[in-house]
């Protein structure tokens, strides 16, 4: 048998080369994540979060593919699902089932529109002795009571709950969840009586987590509201945080990928692309780096 020229042998290792780079790299952000300004980023603790919900086949399986090379990267601990749809959610149900990286704890919200209250608190140690605690809220029956004066027994029970929680916690770090806005939007044309609600703002809590965004119609304070990029084509996108725009654009089926830390937590929109295409640095004393 012929002997392979030194073209193709020098061609072929070119090629092992370049499919093993593709290989290590392919769906790592491309922007370099930052380290703490502690410089330990060892103790940091990582989780993303995405919008859940159904999309096509082939927009499902590049996100989840993106998502679980990123879990693996950065050895992600955990992921929270903003959905409709809690437990019965496609892609949680896909992603644990079928990519290694996300056979982690999936923390996802549902709304349940008068069937029922589906709430939860998940209280997590981090790895420097300090707690950060998510709170799930089912916002369907919170919309039903604010949003539509409501004298449902189950959007009361709701409200109580998150109510007590929130005076009840006491980690390092607080996050709520919900699937929708955490008050209404002027372009919706909604009013409420939301005087409930914005009260439990006096608690103190970091930030809250969405799969919808809210710009118009924001809350004063020392509270970042991030919402996870949607599932359609191309959706307009904002984050605010402390009440002033933080980010606007578009984002195409991304995800969040979180940072924490003693002093801070840091969230990289990254989208499907696999590009971190904006930060938001929250630091712990109210101080936010954009």
């Amino acid at each position: 048998m012929e002997k392979p020229s030194w073209f193709r042998t020098i061609f072929v290792q070119v090629s092992l080369c370049f499919v093993l780079y593709l290989a290590l790299n392919l769906g790592q952000p491309q922007k370099p994540i930052q380290r703490n300004r502690s410089g330990n980023r060892a103790l940091d603790l990582y989780f993303i979060s995405v919008r859940g919900g159904f999309r096509p086949l082939k927009q499902q399986t590049h996100l989840l593919k993106l998502m679980d090379k990123v879990a693996k990267v950065y050895n992600v601990s955990f992921v929270v699902n903003t959905s409709e749809l809690g437990e019965d959610d496609p892609l949680m149900q896909n992603g644990t089932a079928f990519f290694s990286s996300l056979k982690i704890p999936w923390y996802t919200t549902r709304t349940t529109k008068g069937h029922g209250v589906c709430c939860f608190l998940e209280q997590i140690k981090l790895p420097y002795g300090k707690t950060l605690d998510i709170v799930g809220v089912d916002t369907g029956s919170l919309q039903d009571l604010m949003l539509r004066g409501s004298s449902s027994e189950i959007g009361h029970s709701q409200l109580h709950w998150l109510t007590r929680t929130l005076e009840a916690i006491s980690g390092n770090w607080r996050i709520v969840v919900g699937f929708h806005q955490l008050v209404a939007c002027e372009e919706n044309n909604e009013q409420m009586e939301a005087k409930q609600l914005y009260e439990l703002l006096h608690h103190t809590f970091n930030a809250y987590l969405s799969g919808h965004d809210c710009t118009k119609h924001v809350r004063p304070g020392n509270i970042a509201y991030i919402g996870n990029p949607a599932s359609r084509e191309k959706e307009p996108y904002s984050a605010t945080v402390s009440g002033q725009p933080a980010l606007n654009g578009e984002l195409v089926n991304g995800f969040l990928l979180h940072r924490v830390s003693a002093i801070e937590i840091a969230t990289y929109f990254i989208s499907s692309a696999g590009e971190i295409v904006h930060e938001i640095v929250l630091q712990h004393r109210g101080k936010e780096v954009m």
